[in-house]
């Protein structure tokens, strides 16, 4: 294909993981990667930039992101984006910023984004971050909005992915037949070369440790089960500081600027597309049919198969992600190709929303070094909910540009989602679907939240909090087994039946 003066392409990349003992800001983290991605363009582009968007930024979190960076960077992009949660978010701005580029709305956009998970933890009263004034302007928020758990979800005290992700593996492991246990053996092999990945980049990843399926698996004092069946190794972490940066432009702005075709890559075709929104909700627990449908239309826009994928960098903030992306995408799960280019988020480090950016950093210096490969990024937001991918290579896009339309698609996913019974009325015999045993760092097995089917269909989140109970169902597996639920004085609760 030759280039159109309108082709978006990345010219430039910049990351940062910071380990020193100083707290740091994430403005100021972020402005050093684009400082880092503006040098990797080899040109003077920060005058150019007419667009600076910022993924939500979780821990130490700063209003107007996208406006504070960019004045750090002395920059007078008169747009200014920062988005509202949802790993997918670096990867959806390629797709909607990359329209925009094709239709001479924006020339150049940097997307960048920070996490100072360690200093949020290290910081204290008498050692804080000091709060800045208020940003002086709104930034436009672009992005899907809506919370990531129900009210029915709520109901049975769940709110946080270390404990939704694991509900999905067991799901996972029930239809491959295996006990939690079972599972997290299987887990240390899936994870593995991820670890391996990570150790190959020891100035960027946060755990550069190559490790066994044995170490990933083995329960131990300093690899305690957090959620069955993941241990700590196998959870993603957030507290981490780190920033990365990318910067896209038209191809007409990169040659006026001088830039060399040899930091060029571009990106082939971008979509996304949602699962039912709430997990609560869907009909299989575990399985992405919006990753499915995401995958094949950029891939037929593209021309190509999973095959003929050169890498891969699937979004890994659990076990469960990985295995839901990899069957959704028809990939063997021990591919030799590998799942990730970075190390994945429980080992290269997983900074909230900002991810991708590394993601694609990293995969747009594969493409750089080998120009034919083509490179397909995964980005998740909330629990296996909001996706977005995209192919990327330093060989132009044979059929230009594409953003496939998945109305259709995801159109036929939503009509797919269950009833829900209201918190109020979550009463009667129902069958688990998918569950976890939540562990006390001391105490061990506690408490048991489960999806799970009443007789009428209606699905229902619920909780036991009887060490008991969690101690029975610890280790087995038990999706299909019937219980009792009510509704309790704080939570919608069961019992064995």
């Amino acid at each position: 294909m030759t280039v159109t003066a309108r082709t978006p392409v990345l010219v430039g990349v910049g990351e940062i993981t910071n380990r020193g003992a100083d707290l740091v800001d994430p403005i100021t983290l972020a402005s050093e990667a684009a400082r880092r991605a503006f040098d990797d363009t080899g040109a003077a582009i920060a005058h150019r930039i007419d667009t600076v968007a910022t993924p939500g930024i979780l821990l130490i979190p700063r209003d107007q992101p996208a406006t504070r960076i960019a004045d750090a960077l002395g920059i007078g992009a008169p747009r200014r984006i920062s988005c509202p949660v949802g790993g997918n978010t670096p990867q959806y701005l390629v797709e909607v910023l990359g329209r925009e580029i094709m239709d001479g709305s924006v020339d150049a956009a940097l997307i960048v984004g920070a996490e100072s998970g360690a200093s949020a933890r290290r910081q204290s009263s008498s050692r804080p971050l000091p709060e800045p004034a208020p940003a002086h302007s709104e930034d436009e928020s672009l992005g899907d909005a809506r919370p990531g758990l129900s009210p029915a979800e709520h109901a049975a005290g769940l709110r946080w992915p270390h404990e939704v992700y694991p509900i999905f593996e067991s799901a996972i492991a029930a239809r491959a037949g295996r006990t939690l246990h079972e599972q997290r053996a299987w887990l240390g092999r899936l994870m593995a070369p991820f670890t391996e990945v990570a150790a190959r980049q020891p100035y960027q990843a946060w755990f550069p440790v190559a490790r066994t399926p044995e170490e990933l698996s083995t329960e131990t004092p300093g690899n305690r089960i957090v959620c069955e069946p993941y241990t700590k190794l196998l959870n993603s972490i957030l507290t981490v500081d780190m920033a990365a940066a990318f910067v896209l432009v038209a191809a007409e702005v990169a040659e006026e600027l001088g830039i060399r075709r040899d930091r060029w890559v571009f990106p082939w075709a971008a979509a996304t597309c949602n699962d039912v929104y709430f997990p609560v909700q869907r009909p299989e627990l575990g399985r992405s049919p919006g990753i499915r449908a995401a995958g094949d239309a950029i891939l037929d826009a593209a021309g190509l198969t999973a095959d003929e994928v050169s890498w891969f960098d699937l979004y890994s903030c659990f076990p469960s992600a990985v295995e839901a992306a990899v069957e959704a995408l028809g990939l063997d799960p021990l591919d030799s190709r590998g799942l990730t280019v970075t190390g994945g988020l429980p080992y290269h480090g997983g900074p909230g929303n900002n991810y991708v950016t590394h993601s694609i950093v990293a995969m747009a210096q594969r493409c750089r070094a080998k120009p034919d490969g083509v490179g397909l990024v995964s980005g998740l937001g909330w629990y296996i909910t909001k996706h977005s991918l995209g192919l990327w290579s330093a060989t132009p896009p044979p059929n230009g540009f594409q953003t496939p339309d998945t109305s259709t698609a995801q159109a036929a996913i939503d009509a797919t989602a269950l009833p829900v019974a209201a918190p109020g009325e979550a009463s009667g015999s129902a069958t688990i679907d998918g569950y976890t045993i939540v562990h006390d760092r001391d105490r061990g097995p506690s408490e048991v939240p489960v999806f799970a089917r009443l007789a009428d269909g209606r699905r229902v989140a619920a909780r036991s909090t009887d060490p008991a109970v969690a101690r029975e169902l610890s280790g087995g597996q038990h999706v299909g087994r019937a219980i009792d639920v009510r509704v309790g004085a704080e939570l919608v609760e069961f019992e064995l039946a």
